[in-house]
């Protein structure tokens, strides 16, 4: 059976887009390729056709995912030149933290990044430091490279532990307040850094 030459491509962004929802939601060791590739609408058979391992569809996925955060994060930027804490807000509002499925991969995958191997794990750095990129060019122009480098850490740090805890809890007043106390925490860590400029 003959398909169309864009045919093949399309079958695989079906499969990167349903593992990279997959695996945010329910964790890489817990999806397996037949269920993924029923996901897609796809035979279990088909998937080497594709990618050579679960491995590197998680890292085709990884990268998928990143790409897709990290553009909401830029727009919530420049929505009404929110910036910093327009990031922030829109990181840890509650709908990221209801819907993993379409959130951040770093967030969902980090536990698991870890145990794969060193290909996957380079593809992780990627991704993170094209957030902390984009973190650290809403910090102040006249900020030292090292405090720049230090506050950008410690921002991400701060929102990637909020919405791993936030989630993690059953009780959804406890899982608000965390949620609250992230925003104030990397908004103090942006005003620090503003404030030890200005004195």
């Amino acid at each position: 059976m003959r398909f169309d030459k864009g045919h093949k491509q399309a079958t695989r962004q079906r499969i990167i887009e349903a593992a990279a929802e997959r695996f945010r939601k329910d964790g890489m060791a817990a999806v397996g390729i037949a269920g993924l590739m029923a996901d897609a609408g796809l035979t279990h058979g088909g998937f080497y056709a594709h990618f050579e391992s679960k491995e590197a569809l998680l890292r085709e996925a990884l990268a998928a995912a990143s790409d897709t955060t990290r553009q909401r994060l830029t727009r919530a930027t420049l929505r009404n030149g929110a910036g910093l804490e327009g990031l922030i807000r829109f990181y840890l509002r509650p709908e990221h933290r209801d819907t993993p499925a379409q959130g951040c991969a770093v967030s969902a995958l980090v536990p698991e990044i870890a145990r794969q191997s060193a290909a996957t794990r380079d593809e992780f750095t990627d991704r993170l430091e094209s957030f902390l990129a984009l973190i650290a060019s809403q910090l102040p122009e006249a900020l030292p490279a090292a405090r720049r480098q230090e506050t950008t850490i410690g921002i991400f740090g701060v929102l990637l532990g909020t919405l791993q805890l936030a989630r993690a809890v059953t009780d959804p007043v406890l899982s608000d307040n965390i949620l609250e106390s992230g925003i104030t925490a990397a908004l103090r860590l942006g005003e620090v850094t503003s404030g030890a400029l200005a004195s």
